[in-house]
């Protein structure tokens, strides 16, 4: 096995795909700073604490409604893509196992659901992010535990070519896909869960949060985000300097999602541990 430094050519900045071997993915993502990253979520508890509740959307009366952020193939499906997880992943192995379970029971209540496909044209970049889930690689498509979804009559699928699925959802006659799902189905609740938390999850859910403050969405009451439906990628310090990206392109898996919860909370989102549908 080669010097995991040895592996890596020239990235070009973010915008160079890079190939490698199941072996050399293992060399390279080793668990050295895990130390560090358990003592800053640790701190980060301690700081800046998150406040969870149980949601049971069986409650009282609500017109629920489940939005699904981006659990396709380039993102959740090991070795997809430049941005899905190089091994198995067990923060994204629960969001799938959980997203799955709720769309299943939103159908079985006939309640609305609503799910973004990050979808982007060949050779049309997203800084600052390298190629990914191009139109026709099947990075794009739903993980193989949520294909059912396509056939599902309850179920709005929104291609997106941006991060943020609001911005995204927006159509060429000037609609919004998004709020049309919302107003149209009268949804007093929305629970989102997806990838990644503190990047597309938080930028939906904070505009969403802006809308429903804007009355754009009037039968909107709140968002709620379930902490074990989402995840996060995970980019160690070390690995990041490995791949010639700098120290400040790290992205510790646990803590970014830590921080994107607490960003959303701060804003007015409702985080959930617990959902009964």
């Amino acid at each position: 096995m080669r010097d995991p430094i040895s592996l890596i050519s020239d990235l070009d900045g973010l915008h160079t795909p890079v190939r490698l071997s199941g072996e050399d993915i293992r060399a390279i993502f080793r668990p050295e700073g895990k130390d560090m990253t358990d003592k800053l979520l640790t701190e980060l508890q301690q700081a800046v604490p998150l406040a969870m509740t149980s949601l049971d959307l069986s409650s009282k009366p609500r017109k629920p409604g489940l939005i699904i952020v981006d659990i396709v193939n380039g993102f959740a499906t090991v070795g997809a893509g430049n941005l899905a997880p190089p091994t198995e992943n067990p923060q994204v192995s629960r969001m799938v196992d959980e997203a799955d379970r709720l769309a299943r029971d939103f159908k079985e209540r006939d309640f609305p659901i609503l799910a973004f496909l990050d979808s982007h044209q060949p050779g049309k970049a997203e800084l600052p992010y390298p190629p990914h889930c191009e139109i026709g690689t099947g990075e794009e498509d739903f993980v193989p535990e949520l294909l059912w979804l396509e056939e599902t009559a309850s179920a709005t699928l929104v291609r997106k070519d941006c991060i943020n699925g609001f911005i995204g959802a927006y159509q060429s006659n000037g609609t919004n896909a998004l709020l049309d799902w919302l107003n149209v189905n009268q949804i007093s609740d929305v629970l989102a869960v997806g990838i990644c938390t503190d990047i597309c999850v938080m930028d939906m859910v904070l505009t969403l949060l802006s809308a429903r403050n804007h009355g754009m969405a009037p039968a909107l009451r709140e968002v709620h985000v379930y902490d074990q439906g989402c995840a996060t990628f995970d980019l160690p310090r070390a690995v990041a300097e490995d791949l010639n990206l700098g120290a400040a392109a790290a992205h510790p898996q646990a803590p970014t999602h830590h921080m994107g919860l607490y960003f959303m909370a701060a804003r007015g989102a409702l985080l959930v541990d617990k959902v009964l549908v």
